[in-house]
């Protein structure tokens, strides 16, 4: 058992059954908060029902992620915040093995060992977002391998770790999926879905080092938080996240370079999927599907998909 309290803030939004298998998986040492984002599919009032001793916030609209996630450190009472996505799931002693990064003093955050389903290792640590790592995606040189890739969990696996633990690897980031922390900062509302845990380890980086734990192992079903929105807006708030981070942290600049980048990488895809399209005469379902997305992604609003005033949360 874990000499600190961990208090474990799951952020609901339409994923009961997940959120069920997620919350019987945590031990019953820790404390345990629930924030539902306005589901509809009964999430909260199953988690009332079946589990009375987790502490359940009911927000009458989705908040988004960060916001949820900080309603939840506001009432937790523990030495650590785990924040775990409703589809991640702890195995046996994980929660406990990740408070122990914090045995090292300039430790500040840790992020677990990600699996996907098929128990095969899914990319949960990013090295610092710049700009050459945003052309280097949208223009997939980063596929060539010419290029460092912005994804470093394999790199960050078999790299050196801490003096003082030679298991806990120093990383840039770790995926807000399953991050834990020290109570020393909030998410910055302004981000609704995709690079707020990007800003949060930026600044938490200021306090300390933040590291990647493989010994404790989690398994995270990829995209749950997002599976009900629609891919393109999926891809046009993801752009969103980056170009708001970058105004945030190097100014407008940067964020209108970024905003190029984007677009320049949504017209690449769009001109790529097109051509099969014209060979087989539009005849294809998937080429259809894939042309139609990134015009949507290419002719989002500056402000991010949410602000088209045809479109609701």
């Amino acid at each position: 058992m874990s000499p600190y309290k961990v208090s474990v803030i799951v952020v609901s939004y339409n994923t009961r059954e997940k959120l069920r298998r997620c919350l019987r998986l945590i031990e019953p040492e820790h404390e345990v908060i629930v924030v539902d984002n306005a589901s509809v599919d009964g999430s909260a009032e199953m988690v009332a029902v079946d589990f009375p001793t987790v502490r359940l916030i009911r927000n009458s609209e989705n908040r988004g992620f960060g916001a949820a996630n900080n309603q939840g450190m506001e009432v937790a009472s523990g030495d650590l915040f785990l924040l775990l996505n409703s589809d991640c799931y702890a195995q046996p002693g994980a929660i406990s093995e990740l408070a122990q990064s914090f045995a090292v003093d300039r430790v500040v955050a840790a992020g677990g060992k990600l699996l996907n389903p098929d128990e095969s290792l899914q990319e949960s640590v990013a090295g610092r977002l710049t700009l050459w790592a945003v052309f280097s995606e949208q223009t997939l040189l980063e596929k060539t391998h010419l290029t460092a890739s912005y994804w470093q969990t394999r790199r960050v696996l078999t790299g050196a770790g801490l003096s003082e633990s030679p298991l806990l690897k120093p990383c840039d980031q770790v995926m807000g999926a399953c991050l834990m922390m020290r109570p020393l900062e909030r998410f910055d509302e302004r981000y609704f879905l995709y690079c707020e845990d990007t800003d949060l380890c930026a600044r938490l980086a200021h306090h300390g080092t933040i590291v990647y734990n493989p010994g404790a192992v989690f398994t995270h079903e990829l995209g749950s938080s997002s599976s009900g929105i629609g891919r393109w807006r999926s891809v046009a708030r993801y752009n969103r996240g980056k170009e708001l981070y970058f105004e945030i942290h190097q100014g407008r600049v940067a964020m209108v370079v970024c905003w190029l980048f984007d677009r320049l990488g949504a017209s690449l895809r769009l001109v790529i999927w097109s051509v099969p399209t014209l060979f087989t005469l539009g005849l294809s379902k998937r080429f259809r599907t894939q042309v139609g997305l990134f015009w949507k992604v290419l002719t989002a609003p500056l402000q991010g998909p949410d602000h088209a005033p045809h479109i609701r949360r």
